[in-house]
């Protein structure tokens, strides 16, 4: 979770970057440095809220393939799913 949390900060502050650079100077610099940092969160994002889900829960794994800030509702859908019970990891035979 922690992982899922850093990335999705780092998509939408990027994702913030990209667009306030955009829309003022359009500094080819920065749009050079943050566009693949914000393209690696992404895929960080997917990837972890795929390992940080289960089954049951494939709303969250939806949330994260929407770009810039996905992670974010991801990690919200995470937060309100109910934890599933326990299982004894019992086995008989």
């Amino acid at each position: 979770m922690r992982t899922l949390r850093i990335a999705a900060g780092a998509e939408a502050a990027t994702l913030a970057v990209l667009l306030a650079n955009l829309l003022t100077v359009h500094a080819r610099p920065v749009t050079s440095l943050t566009g693949p940092l914000h393209g690696t969160a992404y895929l960080v994002v997917i990837a972890a809220t795929w390992q940080a889900t289960t089954a049951a829960d494939t709303g969250a794994r939806w949330y994260a393939l929407v770009p810039g800030l996905g992670g974010l509702l991801a990690l919200r859908r995470i937060r309100e799913t109910p934890a599933p019970p326990p299982t004894s990891g019992t086995q008989e035979g």
